[in-house]
């Protein structure tokens, strides 16, 4: 198939760089998350009734993380030779980065999710 007749996601080049895609997500949440509180505990002295702010924040950093995870599912499903995968070819090595993707975005996502329970259990700044 030529490339202008692939998918856009088939298209995308799986490197070192798109592995680190969720974790960095996760990452900069934690921080905004962090940054959410101490600056509601600073001017208001509580958190929000309801976080509109937080919850877009949360969103966006799940979306992006779901959306690194489906690119990467769709990659290790390339055809090729069946597992194990370990002649070191561009398929095998595409494959590989694709699954270690998707694991990482999966704990980056249980990691968000984690990280925005407190906003819901916790009511005040104390």
């Amino acid at each position: 198939m030529t490339d202008e007749r692939r998918k856009w996601h088939e298209r995308l080049q799986v490197t070192l760089w798109t592995l680190i895609v969720p974790p960095t997500v996760w990452a900069v949440h934690f921080l905004f998350s962090y940054l959410w509180a101490a600056v509601s505990c600073a001017k208001a002295g509580f958190f929000a009734e309801f976080p509109t702010l937080f919850v877009i924040g949360t969103v966006l950093a799940l979306m992006a993380i779901a959306l690194s995870g489906w690119i990467a599912h769709r990659q290790t499903r390339q055809r090729g030779d069946p597992p194990p995968h370990e002649q070191g070819t561009d398929i095998d090595r595409l494959r590989f980065l694709a699954k270690s993707t998707l694991l990482l975005a999966g704990l980056s996502f249980v990691g968000v999710l984690f990280t925005a329970l407190p906003v819901v259990f916790i009511g005040d700044c104390r």
